[in-house]
């Protein structure tokens, strides 16, 4: 009888030491990774979030940048800390793009990674140089078809976001444009301002002084429906090409092995954190589009994204050693 009244009582403090655990997390400052660099786009997201995580946790927030190697230094690193909810990382299209794009990677964004939400999306948008004799996508598109290997785009880099968006292009349209790598998308940026490449393919808030300036022609925005900033630019879709579609989407993720009952603390807080007004003027403001998801839904946009950008780089032949 003795034995079976210290297994109930045993049972009984496990029971309740599990809501107990979540009700009580955190109890220390949590460690927030940014795989990239200080001042990117991915830096400036992530303390907004982590300024308002940190009010909802009750405990700070700490942003650390770990960037390289196209933000797999610091998602590697993430994925190796304990799975107690003291690490997030705030994830890329990186995530999704690396694990095609490497032979060897010290991480699985599936087996490594517990999702928590999708949180924002910068939408894209493809420009060219106005001397480029092309007004719309479609004349673009044919002017490409006509001169073969005469034209040319800058990215951020092989295997970039904007890289691939600019090679989903060629295979959706059959045309063929010259890549041109820089070491950032902004350097890209620059050099289609000065004439030296014909296009970009780059998200959309730093272009808009420049497209209300005339240094650069919008032809298309890479997402499901028009801008409200930019009314008068046609979705690739209405611009005639269909299922062109390319947003840089981010996302909160944490170890693998981190308990339920954090995961869910951490998704109910975001999505109240995105819900309230200053959280978005403030992400808008900088150019974010907020989101929210199920830590489910999350973990289905990486396996999707995994098979999308899989398809354009065996297209494209790219190949990173």
């Amino acid at each position: 009888m003795t034995r079976l009244v210290l297994c109930a009582v045993a049972v009984l403090g496990v029971l309740m030491s599990a809501p107990l655990f979540a009700q009580t997390y955190p109890v220390r400052p949590v460690r927030f990774i940014l795989p990239f660099p200080a001042g990117g786009p991915t830096d400036i997201l992530g303390r907004i979030i982590g300024q308002k995580l940190s009010a909802e946790l009750g405990q700070s927030v700490v942003p650390e940048n770990r960037p390289g190697a196209g933000g797999n230094v610091g998602t590697e690193y993430a994925a190796k800390q304990p799975g107690d909810g003291y690490t997030i990382v705030l994830a890329s299209p990186s995530l999704s793009i690396s694990p095609v794009l490497y032979k060897k990677l010290a991480y699985d964004p599936v087996r490594d990674f517990a999702p928590i939400s999708l949180v924002a999306e910068i939408p894209n948008i493809l420009l060219v140089h106005p001397s480029v004799p092309a007004k719309t996508l479609k004349e673009f598109v044919q002017l490409a078809k006509a001169n073969p290997g005469k034209l040319n785009f800058g990215s951020g880099g092989l295997g970039t976001s904007n890289h691939l968006g600019s090679e989903m292009l060629k295979g959706l349209t059959g045309i063929n444009i010259v890549h041109v790598p820089y070491k950032g998308s902004n350097e890209a940026m620059v050099a289609m301002m000065g004439g030296h490449v014909d296009m970009v393919v780059i998200g959309v808030p730093p272009t808009l002084p420049h497209i209300k300036a005339g240094r650069v022609r919008p032809l298309a925005v890479l997402a499901s429906r028009r801008l409200s900033y930019l009314p008068s630019v046609p979705t690739a879709a209405e611009a005639g090409v269909p299922n062109y579609e390319v947003g840089t989407t981010y996302g909160l993720l944490v170890p693998a092995g981190t308990p339920r009952d954090i995961i869910n603390r951490l998704n109910a807080d975001w999505i109240k954190i995105e819900a309230m007004a200053d959280t978005k003027e403030k992400m808008r403001t900088a150019g974010y589009e907020p989101m929210t998801s199920t830590p489910e839904q999350y973990g289905e946009f990486i396996k999707t994204e995994m098979v999308r950008w899989a398809k354009v780089i065996k297209d494209a032949n790219v190949k990173i050693e």
